[in-house]
């Protein structure tokens, strides 16, 4: 018997297709096995698939779950944001909300003509990633570490934007690794528009360079904030697509706007 799933190809952080991130989102009526979302986020081949089944506890309107082509994440951004889109266009409102395995609730909320996400603001503290600093090249002045042993991240700041635009990293050799997020940041240059700019790689997760990553930004907020000492900051990534995101700092919570558009829509035959 063949099992029919809905499918919606979303671009996050984008207002027309070409731009921003990929995402799948995918409405189940119950949770598949394990190893299967891994493999059909496999097939889909985007940074992140999204998973939402209604959440019968009420913690929330839905439950959420990612997956690289490799294997299950424990938070993203852009996809959770794609998936808000996807159901607010649906079924109409103004919020809604996703329990997560391991980063709590979840909101996505209307604004204006996009939607905002609201993710945990993860706090940085000098560190050091001896291994991987010569690997990413340039002349980072510093090297941030998210406070929890078990957050595989790394913030290298450099002093200008040119610099993290000719970033040529050694991807194979990041990718040795581990799964971990390597993010290069550094203030936006005058006249840009923007506060701050970053490019982030993922090799060891099957994504060598992200187009537009939420989860990075989940740092990179309250990074940036308090840097600049203000809220409220438009944010690039500069990758090969490119995308626009705003950062605004509340309690303990990243909030990152931004549009999606849906590309796609139809249905995944399993």
């Amino acid at each position: 018997m063949t099992l029919t799933i809905p499918y919606w190809h979303v671009d996050a952080f984008a207002d027309r297709p070409f731009g921003g991130n990929q995402a799948a989102v995918m409405v189940l009526e119950e949770w598949l096995p394990d190893d299967v979302l891994v493999k059909i986020g496999g097939e889909n081949n985007f940074a992140e698939t999204a998973f939402v089944v209604r959440d019968a506890t009420g913690a929330a309107d839905w439950e959420l779950r990612w997956c690289t082509p490799t294997y299950e994440i424990a938070l993203c951004g852009h996809a959770t944001l794609a998936s808000g889109h996807v159901l607010l266009q649906r079924d109409g409102g103004e919020r809604v909300t996703f329990r997560t395995r391991k980063s709590g609730i979840l909101e996505v909320v209307r604004d204006g003509e996009g939607y905002e996400v609201g993710l945990p603001a993860l706090k940085t503290a000098p560190g050091a990633s001896d291994e991987a600093a010569p690997l990413m090249g340039g002349n980072p002045v510093a090297i941030y570490r998210p406070q929890g042993a078990e957050i595989r991240y790394h913030i290298f700041l450099y002093a200008t934007e040119a610099e993290v635009r000719a970033l040529d990293p050694q991807i194979r050799a990041l990718g040795a690794l581990g799964n971990d997020q390597f993010i290069a940041t550094a203030p936006g240059d005058p006249g840009s528009g923007y506060d701050c700019v970053s490019r982030v790689f993922v090799p060891g997760g099957g994504v060598d360079e992200d187009s537009v990553t939420g989860s990075a930004h989940s740092l990179l907020t309250p990074f940036w904030v308090e840097r600049l000492g203000r809220n409220n900051l438009r944010a690039h990534q500069a990758s090969q697509r490119g995308g626009d995101l705003t950062l605004r700092l509340d309690g303990d919570r990243a909030w990152l706007g931004g549009p999606c558009v849906t590309v796609v829509e139809g249905a995944f035959y399993l």
